[in-house]
């Protein structure tokens, strides 16, 4: 029994999810408590969507969603605010989503999966909720392998930092080498350009792909990016351009925002605002605008045909940007379900 059957906790719009599918895993469910990923879940990944809290999730409710004979993969992302440097200065213990990893830790002592997956921000592992997860999944006898991950190391054209843990309860398991490094990282004009994207305006929205839409920007905003130069900062702008707060010594050191991207770069870590020339280095590095939805989602590696709303539904900036930025990156959760793979593979040729 090689077949491995996949239920993906906190799925969104379905990064983790694609990528697992992409790796042979067959995933059958997905659970979240935004509605609004359903359609773009579904409609993709050919997998049903639970709109529910896992908090309140049974562990027989939990088993009949796997609905086949195959090793069993608990795979989540525990959305990551209460862990990630943002929250630094307030007390995330307060934060509802602070008990989301011990609900999945739950889940996993009661369901008792063959293979089990998270993936969070690298800081998760100076909370005290991520040790005891791990203990509780050694206490269970799961072998653990987990570590930091450098997205570029594996052909994902953004440098974003993941904290990804594999667990089995067949034997040692470990993330598959590396396939890239600073001499052949994908970057993002390798990752836009083969795409062949129409030029776009700001404010514009494709007529060939409704996705492919770029935010507005202010009189003001519009002469400050054609003065950007790809990989400068705010820095570079004549005196009059420069925001009144980046004059003032306190904001002298947030030189990563109203910045161009590099073509010969991978890209920064799409946020959830990524949209937005102000909110990071997130402006084109050719064109007078902020990326467009379809560039960020390229750039998470979601293949150029994936859907995130109805066809007669209208472009929401902010929930297709929310949608796309908190995405596990598809090429990732290739990597992780192709690791569950290859340990499957090994276990079963030692067996022989």
């Amino acid at each position: 029994m090689t077949k491995i059957i996949g239920v993906d906790l906190f799925c969104g719009a379905g990064g983790l999810t694609r990528g697992l599918l992409d790796s042979g895993v067959k995933v059958s469910a997905g659970l979240d408590i935004e509605a609004s990923c359903k359609y773009a879940y579904e409609y993709n990944n050919k997998a049903t969507f639970y709109n529910q809290d896992i908090t309140s999730l049974k562990s027989e409710e939990l088993n009949s969603m796997f609905n086949d004979d195959g090793i069993r993969l608990l795979a989540g992302c525990a959305p990551c605010q209460p862990f990630s440097t943002y929250s630094q200065g307030r007390d995330v213990r307060k934060d509802k989503k602070w008990p989301l990893l011990y609900a999945f830790s739950r889940l996993i002592e009661e369901s008792r999966p063959e293979l089990v997956t998270m993936e969070n921000v690298p800081d998760v592992i100076k909370h005290q909720v991520y040790h005891d997860f791990v203990d509780n999944l050694v206490s269970q006898g799961y072998y653990v392998w987990a570590d930091t991950v450098y997205c570029p190391d594996f052909g994902i054209p953004q440098t974003r930092k993941r904290h990804v843990l594999l667990a089995s309860k067949f034997g040692e398991i470990s993330l598959l080498p590396k396939t890239h490094s600073s001499d052949n990282y994908v970057t993002v004009e390798q990752a836009l350009r083969n795409k062949n994207l129409p030029r776009l305006y700001a404010g514009q929205e494709s007529k060939k792909d409704r996705l492919h839409k770029s935010s507005a920007l202010s009189d003001l905003n519009m002469k400050r990016i054609k003065v950007s130069k790809p990989g400068g900062t705010w820095k570079d702008w004549p005196e009059e351009l420069v925001a009144e707060c980046h004059k003032k010594p306190s904001g002298k050191t947030y030189s990563g925002v109203y910045s161009r991207m590099s073509w010969g770069l991978p890209a920064p870590t799409m946020t959830t605002q990524f949209f937005g020339f102000g909110n990071g280095r997130f402006g084109h590095p050719k064109e007078n605008r902020a990326i467009s939805l379809r560039e960020g989602a390229i750039l998470q590696t979601f293949p150029d045909w994936y859907q995130f709303v109805e066809p007669n539904s209208p472009i929401q900036m902010s929930a297709i940007g929310k949608m796309i930025g908190n995405a596990v990156p598809p090429k990732l959760g290739q990597v992780i379900g192709e690791s569950f793979q290859e340990h499957i593979k090994n276990i079963a040729t030692q067996a022989c």
